[in-house]
C-alpha cells in the first residue's frame, strides 16, 4: 500500500492510497478514521476521478459521520467504565 496523494482540508487528514488495483480514500479526524475502497477500473480518469468524488457534499457527510462515530464510541466507553 502506498500513499499517492494527500489533500489539504481544515477538518480532516485525507490520504489517497493505492493497493491491489484499488484506490483507498482514508479520512482521519483525531483517533477516528473512515476509509472507502474503489476499484481502479470503475474510474475513468484514475486518481483525478478520486479527487472529483471528494466534493463538498460528500465531505459534509463525512464530517457528520465523524460526529456520530465519536458519540457512539463515547457512549460505549462510558458503559465500559461505569
Amino acid at each position: 500500500m502506498r500513499i499517492i496523494a494527500e489533500l489539504p482540508h481544515p477538518d480532516f487528514k485525507i490520504s489517497i492510497l493505492n493497493m491491489n488495483q484499488k484506490f483507498i480514500i482514508k479520512i482521519e479526524q483525531g483517533s477516528l478514521e473512515q476509509s472507502y475502497k474503489i476499484p481502479e477500473m470503475d474510474l475513468t480518469d484514475g486518481v483525478n476521478s478520486v479527487f472529483e468524488l471528494l466534493d463538498e457534499t460528500f465531505l459534509k457527510a463525512v464530517g457528520d459521520r465523524f460526529i456520530i462515530m465519536r458519540k457512539d464510541f463515547k457512549e460505549s466507553y462510558l458503559r465500559y467504565n461505569y
